[in-house]
């Protein structure tokens, strides 16, 4: 099986529930972060590339990672720099919504790591590091110099508009990676919101500018995927929902694995994908999400909680 890097940050969500008054409950996350631990717990092959800070959180996200089976070669420690806070406050129907605390520190200090071994097969972007500075420029040549070497690449903006200062600036520099990019993965709400404003654009023009697929996540009403071929889309799993936090990083990481699963993770082999493999994908990425949505945090499921298509 070809291995999987995740590029991104990790941080600590301080959850809260909207209107209550009980303690803040810390909970490992990050959407990179997230889709790594995924991505162990299912049993690919995966690496982490980021920086963690030395510190008690940043120790916690290490042993986090470690206990996921994920390989922490790629993983840089900062002893000079704190981890990323992310305040969620909960709504009655568990969605979240964030306030972050990133200003210095340790993950938007990453640097590039240089060539990566035979075995990668497919990069992972998204979320805040591609927002912050410098990480983020870091993060971006990453994207364009691996999908040049015919790796693979997931791009999942996560939108989060909090830390995004110049909406416009960020809409055209999403536009720039698109060249680079073989799948995207968004929420219906990231969709609008990319599609707003002077640089908007939708999934048919990602598709122009290159794209393979774009994947759609719809909450309660399933995932769906566009290609220039057709479209294909699955229902969500009925469950108890807890908080939707990790639910799209969660899809994010049983795409991959599936595609690695597969043989499928390649630049030509995931636009060879038919309808019928794309709803299978789907499937399965679902069944997982579900699983994480139906308990508090981001708590992606273990490979023997949910059966390969």
């Amino acid at each position: 099986m070809k291995e999987i890097v995740v590029c991104g940050e990790s941080l600590v969500d301080l959850v809260a529930h909207t209107g209550g008054l009980a303690p803040l409950r810390p909970a490992l996350g990050g959407g990179p972060f997230n889709v790594a631990v995924a991505l162990g717990r299912l049993g690919s092959a995966v690496s982490f590339c980021s920086r963690v800070s030395t510190d008690h959180f940043g120790d916690e996200l290490v042993a986090s990672l470690r206990a996921a089976g994920v390989n922490l070669s790629l993983l840089q420690r900062d002893p000079d720099a704190p981890t990323s806070l992310a305040l969620a406050s909960l709504g009655d129907d568990g969605a979240a919504s964030y306030t972050f605390y990133v200003e210095g520190t340790a993950d938007r200090r990453v640097v590039d790591p240089g060539p990566l071994p035979g075995t990668v097969g497919a990069l992972a972007f998204g979320t805040l590091s591609l927002v912050l500075e410098p990480g983020a420029s870091v993060y971006e040549q990453m994207m364009h110099t691996h999908h040049a070497q015919g790796r693979l690449i997931l791009l999942d903006p996560n939108i989060r508009t909090p830390v995004i200062a110049d909406a416009d600036a960020y809409r055209r520099r999403f536009l720039s990676w698109l060249p680079s990019v073989d799948v995207v993965k968004v929420s219906d709400d990231d969709a609008d919101w990319l599609a707003a404003g002077s640089d908007g654009s939708r999934p048919a023009d990602w598709l122009d500018a290159g794209v393979g697929a774009v994947v759609t996540t719809r909450g309660g009403a399933g995932l769906a995927v566009t290609t220039g071929d057709f479209t294909a889309e699955v229902a969500a799993p009925v469950v108890v929902t807890a908080d939707t936090i990790g639910a799209g990083d969660t899809v994010v990481g049983a795409l991959l694995h599936w595609l690695g699963a597969h043989g499928s993770l390649g630049a030509q082999a995931v636009r060879d994908l038919d309808r019928e493999a794309w709803q299978a994908a789907l499937s399965f990425a679902a069944r997982a999400a579900a699983i994480t949505v139906s308990r508090p945090g981001a708590d992606p499921p273990w490979a023997g909680e949910l059966t390969s298509d």
